[in-house]
């Protein structure tokens, strides 16, 4: 489900996040799907629970999981990422894609590769 690297300068509850997050975009984890307890996920990764409750509060801030007291933490049924995520994706892709430019990767190979993503999802959902 979701690997921690001890050794990773990013904070376990960042890796946590991170994890569910690629599960969910993955479809590995389906909208309205319930996640495993904070207690349970807690024990299955050998972390504090507390660490989980963090990451799912800050995922549910961001609009990928849905609580609902006394029954638990869902995905979201309709994911709605804030405007926040977004630019922070955003930054990332910009930094991602000078660097492929650096090393001379042309931008038709990108647009090229940003089809077939768009396709494959288009053709999943």
């Amino acid at each position: 489900m979701i690997q921690l690297n001890y050794r990773d300068a990013k904070p376990i509850y960042e890796q946590v996040k991170d994890g569910i997050r690629k599960l969910i975009v993955a479809e590995a984890l389906l909208p309205g799907e319930k996640l495993p307890s904070v207690r349970e996920l807690a024990a299955k990764l050998t972390i504090n629970p507390n660490t989980i409750s963090r990451a799912y509060r800050d995922l549910e801030a961001e609009g990928y999981l849905r609580s609902e007291n006394g029954k638990g933490t869902f995905v979201a049924e309709e994911i709605h990422v804030t405007q926040e995520r977004t630019e922070e994706l955003l930054d990332s892709f910009d930094a991602l894609v000078s660097e492929l430019f650096f090393l001379s990767v042309s931008g038709e190979e990108l647009i090229g590769r940003v089809t077939q993503i768009q396709v494959r999802r288009e053709n999943h959902d």
